[in-house]
């Protein structure tokens, strides 16, 4: 339901990056209508997707003037997409929602609240994990109380689903073109000494698709181990090292679908 009341509370952009996500799209946005937080605009880049992603999109912004879609005229990527979409953004936060995850109806509301009492740059929460048709699989990646720059690139434990930035309090907030590019980001900002806050309450559901990349094991590590080296320029003992830690608790949070509840599990 749109609000159509003088909203005093600070503006959310929520940044969503779309291509061929015309079977989940619809979830995603009915997502962001119920919250309880009315006062956010949602900025759809659409991928040149080869679905009719583009029309579903258009449905929801011909009746709600909070959603924006942005088509792109040529591919260019999840990263590059997202860019778009931030340079467009008009908020003074900043939150990322991919075109096939949730968010919890008091999502915005209870971490808008949070980062205005610690006056925080950048938040994050616990989230759950559902399979591809939408099923809880009963896995929860827990957020610690907070994470630096030396925790986080050992255990991407942030789920990009779940960040919220405080665009005042960062000179420039764009995501690399390398892959994970969100991990490559939330490095970035903690390198410059900031650190990350979580919110220990499970707002956002993460979708496990059969055909993402985060579902080939082998093709994550590979990339996780390039952001170790050419982003973050670490010689190959320090590589190896924070790359084992990676593994490590990549392996707990992917280790199945049994109940269960895991502490600093990475995405």
């Amino acid at each position: 339901m749109i609000n159509n009341k003088k909203d005093s509370r600070p503006l959310v952009s929520v940044i969503t990056p779309s291509y061929n996500s015309s079977s989940f799209i619809k979830e995603t946005i009915k997502s962001v209508q119920d919250q309880s937080y009315s006062n956010w605009e949602m900025i759809i880049v659409d991928d040149q997707s080869k679905d009719d992603s583009v029309h579903v999109i258009k449905s929801y912004t011909e009746s709600d003037p909070r959603i924006k879609l942005i088509p792109l005229s040529q591919n260019v990527g999840a990263a590059r997409a997202r860019n778009v979409a931030i340079k467009e953004a008009k908020g003074h936060y900043i939150a990322f929602l991919d075109s096939d995850d949730l968010w919890m109806p008091t999502k915005l509301e209870e971490q808008v609240t949070f980062m205005q009492k610690g006056n925080l740059a950048f938040s994050f929460t616990s989230y759950s994990l559902m399979d591809e048709e939408g099923n809880p699989l009963d896995i929860e990646v827990k957020a610690p109380k907070t994470v630096d720059y030396y925790n986080l690139i050992g255990n991407t434990t942030i789920g990009c689903l779940t960040v919220m930035l405080d665009r005042l309090q960062f000179k420039q907030i764009e995501m690399p073109n390398i892959q994970p590019e969100d991990s490559a980001l939330w490095l970035l900002l903690l390198r410059q000494g900031y650190q990350a806050h979580g919110l220990q309450k499970v707002l956002s559901k993460y979708r496990i698709v059969s055909n993402s990349t985060s579902r080939n094991k082998l093709k994550a590590a590979y990339r996780y181990w390039k952001l170790l080296r050419s982003q973050e320029k670490l010689n190959f003992v320090k590589a190896n090292y924070y790359f084992s830690k990676y593994a490590y608790h990549a392996y707990n949070k992917n280790r199945g679908s049994r109940p269960t509840s895991i502490q600093n599990g990475g995405k």
